[in-house]
């Protein structure tokens, strides 16, 4: 008996995340620490396992062993299944139509025998650089509803933001009648997802369209989408209203790390009902003698000193008189007697000497011009010397 899957996804994670500079140096953007014992792709990982959806294709590309080590089987996230579960997808060399992924668009195209060999109804399209808790079921119960081709997750952003992302105009139904990829005067607020169900016999057709264009740039935004609405295919909005964050800069990642502070936190994560998976270490509670306010300590390591406003990760050391205020430290991170850390992000593996000075109090380093909007960036693996300075802005990738 010939079995197949009702809905299969496909997990766009081979992107390089240039704006996230040292902290993606070395590893895939998907593969980034947050929120203390997570990395980004947990999050599309168990939200597909948390809507039924346990057949899942990771497209790989830019400096996939971090990020292929961390998936593993997929038994964190249920996905560890003798049919469908998770799978990594890297390009491949055959015969023909074979080579690095070119865009969005070709990604998928190239996994064509990947998705077909499940026989799938529909093809779900998401991205691995966003924090969000989704229920895909209840998309794809829309899709079905309204008899889409195409569903495209949206939801409103601030219009003055709108031209940063591909834009939906819709009529009251629902239906869109036009889709605009980053239009410097957007017509309205409703911005894509990047989150696409479509009905996978529409998907195949489009993308062998696609890939026979030699002047398409095999993007879904920029040619497959505005391929199907110019062929009266029918596209359907379906809006979102929880939580999302594209952590594709540096001020975006800090900011979603700091959603998940405070008493009422922008974003909750401890929700059995959708719980967020990982490959977190095994580790005993962390010692904390010091002063925590305000913050997320992740288990292992020992925290003597004092920290206001961060987020710690796994197995970090702050020792006696070092303080670590409005900061993210994504784990294995010493940080010595008497340095202090402020408003920044450091990646895992790092050492800060004693005494030394990471970074400004977040009121004076927003007063500083860079391209972090004054957050300081250490990245993994390396060392700050005793008594040595980082400037509030500076994004280090060796030693200082």
């Amino acid at each position: 008996m010939l079995r197949k899957k009702e809905c299969v996804a496909m997990l766009l994670a081979g992107g390089q995340g240039s704006r996230l500079y040292a902290l993606t140096s070395n590893i895939a953007k998907p593969a980034v620490a947050f929120g203390a014992k997570y990395r980004i792709i947990d999050f599309p990982l168990s939200n597909c396992i948390n809507s039924g959806i346990d057949t899942v294709g990771v497209l790989t590309q830019y400096q996939p062993l971090v990020l292929n080590e961390y998936v593993g089987n997929g038994q964190p996230w249920d996905l560890d299944r003798t049919f469908g579960g998770v799978h990594i997808l890297s390009p491949y060399e055959a015969k023909t139509d074979t080579s690095w992924y070119k865009g969005t668009a070709n990604a998928i195209y190239q996994n064509i025998r990947f998705m077909k060999m499940y026989d799938p109804e529909y093809v779900l399209i998401l991205s691995g650089d966003h924090i969000y808790k989704m229920d895909y079921d209840q998309m794809l119960a829309a899709h079905k509803k309204a008899k889409a081709d195409c569903t495209i997750a949206c939801m409103e952003v601030p219009i003055k933001e709108a031209s940063r992302f591909g834009i939906l105009n819709t009529n009251p139904d629902g239906t869109i009648y036009e889709f605009e990829e980053k239009p410097a005067a957007p017509k309205s607020n409703l911005a894509s997802m990047g989150i696409y169900i479509f009905t996978a016999s529409k998907l195949f057709k489009y993308l062998e369209l696609d890939e026979a264009d030699p002047k398409s740039e095999k993007d879904f935004g920029k040619n497959v989408l505005p391929a199907m609405l110019n062929a009266g295919e029918k596209m359907y909005s379906y809006r979102f209203k929880g939580y999302w964050k594209d952590v594709g800069t540096i001020t975006s990642l800090w900011e979603a790390n700091m959603d998940l502070l405070g008493v009422t936190p922008n974003f909750e994560l401890s929700d059995p009902d959708s719980e967020v998976h990982s490959r977190s270490p095994l580790a005993p509670p962390a010692f904390i003698e010091g002063e925590v306010v305000n913050s997320i300590v992740a288990t292992g390591g020992e925290i003597e000193g004092k920290v206001i406003n961060s987020v710690v990760g796994t197995n970090c050391v702050i020792e006696k008189g070092a303080e670590v205020i409005d900061s993210v430290l994504m784990g294995n991170i010493t940080v010595k007697a008497g340095a202090k850390i402020n408003y920044a992000i450091i990646d895992e593996e790092v050492v800060v000497g004693e005494k030394a000075t990471v970074g400004l109090p977040k009121a004076e380093a927003r007063k500083v011009e860079s391209k972090t909007g004054g957050i300081t960036v250490l990245g993994r693996g390396i060392s700050v010397k005793k008594y040595g300075k980082v400037s509030a802005g500076e994004i280090a990738d060796k030693n200082i």
